[in-house]
Order: structure tokens, then sequence, then C-alpha cells
């Protein structure tokens, strides 16, 4: 497959999702800048961490405006894996693509450490790799990764399977323990651990490489290649 990394002004983790794309996994990958309007020839789009556009006015608010923006959301409408991690996943609530918000986190304070994760739902294209309700641990670096919804929303992430992965202990106060949803169609993910951190035994931890295997199993099946 091969993988777009969108680089926002303020992205910071682009190079940890490059690195386990590329050099991890063996699969094609190239930074592609918010300023562009084409993803023609990718068959995944990796949105990263970081702090784009510096976080005014709220996370992930003015680079759902960028150019590229445009062709991430024609892309998940095609049905096509759509990743978003911390500030992307902040950013693909932003756009409309994932429901609910990301507020700051209960205690006020920015965390970074390693979480247990649940994995709710081992039927998506990102979450095949799993068991159902395995523990996994991944890391966790954000300010405002307090996930909430309002009831009737809730209701339909849990009746949909939308709910992907959910904390064990939560850190941050989201609602449910939520740490990841997908949309309905099941082909967005959005999540505040840091998958790309832990894809090597280098890393302290390998948990988060099937999230990206599970990706590359998906296109090995619906992906047609010249």
């Amino acid at each position: 497959m091969k993988f777009a990394v969108i680089v926002f002004p303020g992205s910071n983790c682009d190079l940890d999702m490059y690195h386990a794309v590329k050099d991890v996994l063996g699969e094609e990958a190239e930074y592609v800048f918010h300023t562009e309007t084409s993803l023609e020839g990718f068959d995944g789009v990796l949105l990263p961490g970081g702090f784009s556009y510096g976080d005014y006015l709220r996370c992930g608010s003015i680079a759902q405006f960028s150019p590229i923006m445009a062709e991430v959301k024609r892309f998940a409408e095609e049905g096509r894996p759509v990743l978003g991690v911390c500030n992307g996943f902040q950013v693909l609530v932003e756009a409309g693509l994932l429901p609910g918000v990301l507020m700051r986190n209960r205690d006020l304070k920015f965390m970074c450490k390693t979480v247990d994760l649940v994995v709710e739902n081992n039927e998506t294209m990102f979450t095949s790799e799993y068991a159902a309700q395995e523990t996994i641990r991944v890391p966790i670096a954000h300010g405002e990764g307090n996930y909430y919804c309002d009831d009737a929303t809730l209701e339909t992430l849990k009746a949909n399977g939308q709910i992907a992965f959910t904390y064990k202990e939560n850190p941050n106060g989201s609602v449910e323990n939520i740490a990841g949803i997908t949309n309905e169609a099941g082909n967005v993910l959005g999540m505040m651990p840091h998958p790309e951190r832990a894809v090597e035994a280098l890393l302290g931890v390998e948990d988060g490489k099937r999230l990206f295997t599970s990706i590359v199993k998906w296109g090995a099946r619906h992906v047609t290649y010249n």
C-alpha cells in the first residue's frame, strides 16, 4: 500500500508515522503537505499528531480548512482508510468526519505515558489483527484528549460498533473511557493514543504495529495495483 502522511504547520509526529509505515512495515509512504489538493495514487491516509496551526482557537479547528482536507473527505467517502492520531483525531472531528468533541483533560494537565487499551471492536480494517477484548499497551501524549459526545451519539456509537478502543483506566475523563472511534462505515478511525510510537521493541512496546498491519492486510484484499 502507499500511504499519504499529511503534514500541517505544527505537526510533530509525521516523522514517527512515516517511520512506522516505511521503515518498520516496509510499505510505501510520502509526506503530503496541507497545501496540496490531490491524493491521487495513495491507498491510505494518515493524519499525525502535533499542534496543527499552534492549536489556536481549538485543536484541529484551523487545520480542517486546509486545501488537502477536501481530498481527505473525498477519500473517506470512497471507503478508503483514513487514520487520525491525537491531533489527527481532533482534525477529523473538527472536519465532521467523526462525531463528538475533544476537550481538555479532566485534570487540566498534559499527559504523557503508556496506558492499557481494550480492543472493543476487532472487526474493522484497523483492528483485525487484534483479538476481541484484548488489552494492549500504547503511549498517550495529549492535553485535550477528553472525548465527549451526547447520549444519543453515544448510543449510536455503541449500536454500530464504532467504539474501537477504550482505556482500561480512564486517564483524561473521556465519556465511557473512549480512546478511539470509527465513522459508521468503519473506514475512518480517530484515536488519541499513538500506535506509531509502539511499533518496535526499541520503543519498549510493539502493540501498535498490528494496527498498521491490519490496514495492510485490508489493502491486500481490496487495493488493486497497476
